[in-house]
């Protein structure tokens, strides 16, 4: 009997479901579809909960078409597993069904006014005030300010937390209300890790905190990460159960079969986030990362914990390439451009879009390319950028080895940008350590279908590690000096310094865009105004 758990996953421009065998772990089929984000204003990052849902029904009816097509009988389904974006908030009216406003995505930067407001408020302008409580600095990365901000601002969702009306969460949340019933009975809960990720979780008591929550009545119940929930009510998976809720990191160190304390994995997708296991006790971050619940799979089993380091801008970086300076028609185009060179010539690009996070949390930073000379050329810039993400992951990497005091000896890698070899090359190269490349690249969904199909009363999935299927994989070997390596990463830090303290509280000029959201025209002539100041002087 063929035993499988269905997953839905939320990434930065795609929503798809997976179907997995539970005894093989194997992909049996798997339907995508584009969820167009949004950008308002400068800064500015939304996402429409209706058009959400819809493309999980979508996703959902054309998987099962898929499975069908394959001879195999839909009813073999016999878990949902959901995985999202942790950080990005929806409020929703729990009377009409209705989002009150657009989902506000985790790298949005309108909250970083309300950030500095209530960093002002605590002792000594503290941004590490409530980490012992939540693990967390008080940053726009979070989901509690994106719901302040609302407060603030949305006198639609002000009126409905008033009036008792309003139900906040954070995509899974939505989700899995809209699919067991919605206003008819939708049960409103999210699991450990994600609420791990709204800084208003204390992360060692496992409960929201009476300190941080002053709306009580519209924030979710809380579920362990494998736990049995009401059924589906909607399509083809009505009557299934949704046992498996983890936010997406989790969900990759779950997929990865990082269970044991001291393994760790690193997910390339819009931004990076590595994950390392830390077992049944949190530990503290010194260095800048953060401290997180990873997932809770059983009733009497206990939390495990995560170190982690989160940065903003990777494969967002390549899609600004291609979108908004025209280097490259796709984005599988950049690593044979960064392939021509084989070098960035000295040219280094910090693309802190967002700010910079981990491990340096610092808003007020942007996006710098540093080094050109006259032979730059876009395969410079190409390989450049690819560098990029691999100097990051070496600083949450350094950041995490001085945490822990047991250096990496290893890196698990999973994520859409995987699939460029020359970058996981690059990677192995500046860590001087060997990366480790899953054949099966959709590890965050197979998370959260494991969770689903562990949880009490489905029981397709043993998680135990005697039990766990071993991931088939592709190690990725350094080929450089660790000298050579050395000499790139201490210019990459230089760089790095160039881009800090940039922004100011200075108004912008009147239709001023961020860097990330300028054409190569735009670029081209605020260059050309730079140098002709420049001769002025």
């Amino acid at each position: 009997t063929l035993l499988s758990a269905s997953s839905v996953g939320l990434s930065a421009t795609f929503l798809s479901t997976q179907v997995f065998n539970a005894n093989t772990a194997e992909l049996i089929c798997h339907h995508q579809v584009p969820v167009n984000q949004r950008f308002p204003k400068e800064g500015w990052v939304e996402e429409d909960p209706r058009e959400i849902l819809e493309s999980v029904h979508e996703c959902v009816e054309r998987t099962c078409e898929k499975l069908q097509q394959l001879n195999v009988d839909v009813s073999n389904i016999k878990a949902v597993g959901v995985t999202n974006q942790r950080e990005t908030t929806v409020v929703w009216d729990k009377e009409t069904g209705e989002p009150l406003y657009n989902a506000i995505v985790w790298l949005d930067l309108r909250t970083q006014s309300t950030v500095e407001r209530l960093i002002s408020k605590t002792p000594g302008r503290n941004k590490n005030h409530f980490k012992n409580q939540t693990g967390l600095p008080i940053s726009t990365y979070f989901s509690a300010v994106k719901l302040r901000w609302m407060l603030d601002n949305v006198d639609e969702v002000r009126r409905a937390v008033l009036a008792g009306r309003a139900l906040f969460g954070t995509v899974d949340s939505w989700i899995i209300w809209c699919l067991t019933g919605g206003k008819d009975g939708g049960v409103h809960c999210t699991d450990v890790s994600n609420a791990s990720r709204t800084m208003l979780f204390n992360i060692h008591t496992m409960e929201w905190d009476s300190e941080l929550c002053r709306y009580t009545h519209c924030l979710v119940r809380l579920r362990r990460s494998s736990q049995g929930t009401q059924s589906s009510k909607c399509g083809s998976l009505a009557g299934v159960p949704i046992s498996g809720c983890l936010g997406d990191q989790s969900a990759a160190l779950v997929g990865q079969t990082c269970l044991q304390e001291g393994q760790a994995k690193n997910t390339y997708g819009t931004g990076c986030f590595l994950l390392r296991n830390t077992g049944t006790k949190p530990v503290m971050s010194d260095h800048g990362l953060l401290t997180t619940v990873a997932y809770k799979l059983g009733k009497d089993a206990p939390a495990c914990y995560a170190l982690e380091g989160s940065v903003a801008i990777a494969g967002a970086m390549v899609q600004w390439l291609k979108d908004n300076m025209g280097i490259v028609k796709s984005s599988s185009e950049i690593e044979s451009l960064a392939a021509a060179a084989g070098t960035s010539y000295g040219c280094y690009f910090v693309p802190a879009f967002s700010g910079l996070y981990a491990p340096y949390w610092e808003p007020s930073a942007r996006g710098i390319i540093c080094g050109l000379t006259q032979f730059t050329n876009k395969s410079h810039l190409a390989f450049a950028a690819l560098e990029a993400v691999c100097f990051q992951t070496r600083e949450i990497v350094d950041a995490m080895n001085q945490d822990s005091g047991v250096p990496l000896m290893q890196m698990q890698v999973d994520g859409g940008m995987t699939s460029n070899r020359l970058l996981m090359q690059l990677q192995a190269d500046i860590l001087c350590m060997p990366v480790v490349r899953p054949l099966m690249s959709e590890t965050t969904s197979l998370g959260a279908a494991m969770a689903a199909g562990a949880a009490k009363g489905v029981d397709v999935w043993n998680l135990s590690p005697d039990h766990v299927v071993p991931v088939t994989s592709e190690k990725f070997q350094p080929q450089i000096n660790p000298e050579e390596s050395e000499f790139r990463y201490a210019r990459w830090k230089k760089a790095v310094q160039r881009a800090m303290n940039w922004e100011t509280s200075e108004p912008s000029s009147p239709g001023t865009a961020p860097l990330y959201l300028r054409s190569r025209s735009q670029v081209v002539l605020h260059l050309l105004t730079c140098l002709t100041a420049l001769v002025l002087f």
